[in-house]
């Protein structure tokens, strides 16, 4: 699904639930955060791939608090709920995927 931006300040978000195998995870590392309790949020990435298709869309994501301690291996089935949103910055657009839920399935 893909939705045009018409506004500057108006950011559009899209939910993607699905089961997906675990291609690799990063090392989590401590981030300030306004939001955090402490100051200090965990963060890590992640990268999915669709499952049941050997070809199937690759995402690399975001895993924020304690979603991004915990490990997943190479190989690993997951149902996951991933978050797009799209945002200007000085002109540009950016887009960030993050993981919202995250549970093993195998």
């Amino acid at each position: 699904m893909v939705r045009a931006i018409h506004r500057k300040a108006e950011a559009e978000r899209y939910i993607m639930k699905s089961i997906f195998r675990v291609i690799k995870q990063g090392e989590p590392q401590q981030v300030a955060s306004q939001k955090a309790e402490g100051g200090q949020l965990s963060k890590c990435m992640i990268t999915l791939q669709e499952w049941g298709d050997k070809y199937g869309n690759t995402f690399v994501c975001t895993l924020l608090g304690n979603s991004a301690l915990c490990r997943w291996s190479a190989g690993d089935i997951v149902l996951a709920s991933l978050r797009f949103q799209a945002r200007e910055y000085n002109g540009q657009w950016y887009q960030d995927i993050t993981v919202n839920d995250i549970l093993t399935a195998n």
